[in-house]
């Protein structure tokens, strides 16, 4: 079974050209998703022991799949700071077992009760409800234990440093504090305020720790790790604000999960108390905001910039 610690020499020497030598943000993503999901492949286990079962619904949920923004985030973000191509991988690739473990909770029927999940039956549909939870619950142990392995940083302190801010991000005042004012919003209307908050939180504060962990990795200056949070802050709202108009505006078949539940469920979003137009005007107007914070880094920045723009213009 492979484990979080065990070296692999394809992430050494003859690893592929870091994203830093890639000006085009169309090939830079495809390119990146590539490198996490090979690193994902390794970390994750995969034997034929008892709980083969477990180790099958988590390869099954976090593998195969996604656009791999997130991990995006981390590995352009790395390269401001000339970190490591195996440190920004690994850290990449935790990020993404947090998400898949997000996102199998996300769907299950105590939460969303969604029964799909990127084109294909959720976890829960695929295995069952309690194999899901415990997949979930897996992918996020196994995150944490690839972040504070020596193989991610030979520094001690940059390791305790990423695991206390993914803490933070998914923890009860980030995405499960998020997690748990959006089932409250399926009982009542919320302000754009209080909106605001619930998706800085469920949705903001990891793709804020994405932007942030190659600055973390490379010991980066305070200035610079400002710059980025507040290139994270606006990215977060503006990705979230176009995926309410997505849920509105796109189809199931096109998301890859259950199109129109916003509304189906009364929920208060971006656009219903916005407006269509207005909502794909403050998302622009974020990603312009974002892309200023970093002026400051000069054209080794211009992937992230683009990312800004991709994350309101998509499509799915």
């Amino acid at each position: 079974m492979s484990r979080p610690g065990q070296h692999h020499s394809k992430f050494g020497f003859d690893a592929p050209m870091p994203l830093s030598d890639h000006r085009d943000f169309a090939a830079a993503l495809p390119f990146s998703s590539e490198v996490v999901e090979r690193a994902m492949d390794r970390l994750l286990p995969s034997a034929d022991d008892p709980e083969g079962r477990l180790y099958e619904a988590m390869r099954y949920a976090a593998l195969g799949g996604g656009k791999r923004l997130r991990a995006f985030f981390v590995l352009a973000g790395a390269t401001l700071f000339s970190v490591g191509y195996v440190s920004a991988a690994r850290v990449a690739a935790a990020v993404e077992f947090v998400h898949a473990y997000s996102l199998i909770h996300d769907d299950l029927p105590a939460m969303d009760d969604d029964d799909l999940r990127r084109g294909q039956p959720s976890c829960h549909r695929k295995f069952d409800e309690a194999t899901a939870i415990l997949a979930g619950d897996a992918l996020q142990a196994l995150a944490f234990e690839v972040l504070a392995h020596p193989d991610t940083h030979g520094d001690p302190a940059v390791r305790v440093q990423l695991v206390a801010a993914l803490a933070q991000a998914i923890g009860p005042h980030g995405m499960v504090g998020g997690q748990m004012l959006d089932m409250i919003a399926e009982e009542r209307s919320l302000s754009i305020d209080e909106i605001t908050r619930l998706q800085r939180l469920k949705t903001g504060a990891l793709i804020a720790f994405s932007c942030s962990a190659g600055a973390i990795l490379g010991k980066a200056s305070e200035p610079a790790r400002v710059s980025l949070a507040a290139y994270a802050q606006n990215v977060g709202l503006a990705f979230q604000i176009a995926d309410d108009l997505l849920d509105v505006e796109s189809t199931s078949e096109a998301l890859g999960k259950t199109a129109g539940k916003d509304a189906a469920q009364g929920k208060a979003t971006f656009v219903s108390l916005l407006g269509l137009e207005r909502a794909r005007d403050q998302a622009s107007r974020l990603a312009d905001q974002a892309a200023l914070h970093l002026d400051s880094f000069g054209p080794r920045a211009d992937l992230l910039k683009q990312a800004a723009r991709f994350v309101v213009d998509r499509r799915a």
